[in-house]
């Protein structure tokens, strides 16, 4: 990979709790130093697409760094302009315009000038305040919990120990990281936060407590291997898709249980062999409802399904004669559905098809 910029500053503390400022090189223009690289081209290893509140796009790589485009140049932002790995995980924006990459090695924050990291503190501070920016580490070992960021404070908080976790290592379950590292963050439409994790399902966190909802086929796929919660989604009938198509849950909303485990209804999921080309079910990694209402869903290598409440479709994504493996998607102010994947670029859809992103 190519790494750009020329010089690296000194750190600088800063009074704040739990955030180091890390300035980064650059050419200086007009007195101000202009941090990252301007490029031809996009990468290829786009794994996430983001869409600021300027409609400007931001692409996360897994190697690159971050690409930005403002719709007229594209600029690379990479370790020599601070970021703490060129491997991304998140991309987020707070309510001042400020963006925060969550990266294998820590989570960053740029205000426009400079990217700088925000230092983790350990704690036990749960809440559920406005404004608040909730990160995960996807695929870092030994990570244990969510990281709640109040524009002070990074927290790196502890999930519970699940009711059944001297269950299930007896049975050889484990995963290729942490059980508790958190695959997926989603907030439903009642504000409740939902944690996905590698092994031991998900976990609600509604303000007053955190509890539990275990399914093996859930974490577990049909080879045997560790799935995990990748995926959470509320849709307008209140029901919940977790991870594959099997089935949607409608949860009971109440306080927590002594056990610490969530109290739900199974009903029936949707399609079948004949809609998913000869398997009974898909696991999804990412799901969201476009603006007329139909739901979509992401796979590998299976291209991406849409259900408009009846009828499933089947949209395949190809580059050229190869397949190509999903790992995220994006919609963006406009409704425009975008696709990030392992090692094609970014995908947009134009109504028909996805296509790869060339601005």
């Amino acid at each position: 990979m190519h790494v750009y910029c020329s010089i690296i500053l000194m750190l600088v503390m800063l009074g704040c709790q739990g955030q180091t400022t890390q300035s980064s090189g650059g050419e200086l223009i007009s007195g101000k130093r202009k941090i990252g690289k301007t490029v031809e081209v996009l990468g290829d290893s786009l794994w996430y697409v983001f869409q600021d509140t300027k409609n400007h796009l931001w692409f996360g790589s897994d190697g690159e760094g971050v690409f930005y485009y403002d719709g007229i140049q594209i600029t690379q932002f990479t370790k020599q302009d601070g970021l703490c790995s060129n491997r991304i995980r998140q991309i987020l924006e707070d309510e001042s315009g400020n963006i925060y990459f969550s990266t294998l090695e820590g989570i960053n924050k740029y205000d426009g000038n400079i990217i700088s990291k925000l230092m983790p503190v350990e704690s036990n501070e749960w809440k559920l305040q406005k404004g608040d920016l909730w990160f995960y580490m996807i695929g870092k070992s030994d990570e244990y919990g969510p990281y709640r960021y109040d524009g002070k404070t990074l927290h790196h908080l502890r999930l519970p120990k699940h009711k059944t976790h001297d269950d299930l290592y007896p049975e050889g379950i484990n995963s290729f990281f942490s059980p508790y590292e958190v695959y997926c963050i989603y907030k439903d439409r009642s504000g409740a936060m939902w944690f996905g994790t590698s092994v031991f399902g998900a976990c609600r966190y509604d303000g007053h407590s955190l509890q539990w909802i275990y399914e093996k086929d859930l974490s577990i796929a049909p080879n045997g291997g560790t799935f995990g919660i990748r995926s959470i989604f509320e849709d307008r009938e209140g029901l919940f898709w977790i991870c594959n198509t099997q089935q949607r849950f409608q949860f009971v909303k109440s306080p927590g249980t002594q056990n610490g485990l969530l109290q739900y209804t199974k009903m029936q999921g949707i399609g079948n062999a004949d809609d998913f080309g000869g398997e009974d079910l898909v696991f999804y990694s990412y799901i969201l409802e476009d603006n007329d209402g139909n739901i979509w869903l992401t796979t590998w290598e299976q291209g991406v399904f849409k259900f408009d409440g009846t009828k499933i479709t089947r949209y395949l994504v190809q580059n050229g004669s190869k397949t190509v493996n999903l790992v995220s998607m994006h919609k963006d102010h406009q409704g425009v559905l975008w696709l990030g994947t392992k090692d094609h670029g970014a995908f947009k859809w134009d109504g028909k098809e996805f296509k790869r992103f060339n601005p």
